[in-house]
């Protein structure tokens, strides 16, 4: 069975960090692009940043660009969102997504998703 679980999430104050891991199974993770997507509150899902399955080339969203790094293990079948410097308006929920495509940034081109992982930045 194919799946993906994100944890990590929490309150933060701002200005503070938070790493996310995404496990995977059920799937080979080599094979696969991972994403992260966030969704706020009576706003559009929104991509975030992703990774690619064949050289670890990665892409980041203009408003995380700098602040968020996004790493994977294939060996532990894990990928890492690690946030840095966190603002109010990075509170969303928080998913990641595989994709067969060696990299995407659109969401509809990913195959399977996690059921996410609230992130709170507030004083």
């Amino acid at each position: 069975q194919v799946q993906l679980v994100e944890s990590g999430g929490g309150l933060v104050q701002p200005g503070g960090s938070l790493r996310l891991p995404c496990a995977a199974s059920g799937f080979t993770l080599d094979y696969y692009a991972i994403g992260w997507f966030r969704q706020a509150p009576g706003k559009e899902r929104e991509g975030v940043s992703c990774i690619s399955s064949i050289d670890g080339t990665t892409y980041y969203a203009p408003s995380v660009k700098g602040r968020f790094t996004i790493s994977r293990d294939n060996a532990k079948k894990t990928v890492y969102l690690q946030m840095n410097s966190l603002e109010p308006e990075d509170t969303a929920i928080y998913y990641c997504a595989a994709s067969r495509v060696p990299i995407a940034t659109i969401a509809r081109l990913y195959n399977y998703w996690g059921q996410g992982t609230q992130v709170t930045v507030s004083s």
